[in-house]
């Protein structure tokens, strides 16, 4: 009995490290999409260009809960029901924009300038309602090089289609000293999922791992622009579940005794 069990515990343990190695090949594997880095710190040396034109530090511009977005300010398609979303919660949320918590926005095309960057701001101011997003919402643009590095660093991948960009949406949100403390992924944000985590960054507190659960069950499709189920994955961790359990009681279950 010793034996069997032995051997079943050997399976399960090989079975879960080749299903994580497979998964976590699978994670950073892709090439659009949102590598979540929770507690890492951003970099120091990422420079950044702000509204009045002069080359800024990104971590300088941090000094209170901060959410962080990355967009192309030209972008067709996954970047307006970004703002857009994330105008609507800072409109709807109890705290106070520019006091309690920042928001940043910083365009990944090199090609970019800041005259671009003013107007999609103005467009968001006159559409904002009662919040201070004229010292609170900033956008920003920068260089290829700058670019490069903060989009790693926050785990942000995108892809060059023509003369667009394939990419997700997501806000992340950054502590005071600059950590990563959560991920809010797609366009609609509740406003107390916000508020929580807005305060949790306060604190420097790491969100809780509900959006890697999501992000396992969900991709993101480039063509259609939004988050969708992924039903191979899900299938197959199902089958692999029930597999081992149909294995675990034939392994353990005792043999019953014949009467003679």
């Amino acid at each position: 009995m010793k034996l069997k069990l032995a051997i079943c515990l050997a399976f399960l343990l090989q079975s879960f490290i080749s299903v994580s190695q497979n998964a976590k090949e699978l994670y950073y594997d892709f090439e659009v999409g949102v590598i979540e880095h929770l507690e890492e710190y951003i970099p120091e040396d990422i420079m950044i260009t702000n509204e009045a034109g002069e080359l800024v530090n990104l971590k300088k511009q941090i000094d209170k809960p901060t959410a962080l977005i990355f967009v192309y300010y030209r972008c067709p398609g996954i970047c307006s029901p970004l703002m857009d979303g994330l105008a609507e919660v800072i409109e709807k949320s109890d705290l106070e924009l520019s006091e309690d918590y920042q928001v940043i926005t910083i365009s990944f095309d090199p090609t970019e300038t800041i005259d671009l960057a003013i107007k999609k701001k103005n467009n968001y101011k006159s559409l904002v309602k009662g919040k201070n997003t004229e010292e609170g919402w900033k956008f920003f643009t920068a260089d290829s090089l700058n670019i490069v590095k903060a989009t790693q660093s926050m785990g942000f991948r995108y892809k060059k289609t023509g003369n667009d960009y394939t990419h997700a949406a997501t806000v992340i949100v950054l502590s005071p000293e600059g950590k990563i403390t959560r991920y809010l992924n797609g366009t609609y944000f509740l406003p107390f999922e916000f508020k929580l985590a807005m305060l949790e960054a306060s604190k420097g507190q790491a969100g809780p791992t509900i959006n890697k659960i999501l992000q396992y069950c969900y991709s993101y499709d480039p063509v259609g622009q939004a988050y969708v189920l992924n039903i191979t994955k899900i299938t197959g961790t199902i089958i692999l579940a029930m597999g081992i359990i149909i294995f675990l009681l034939l392994v353990i279950r005792k043999p019953r005794k014949k009467r003679s």
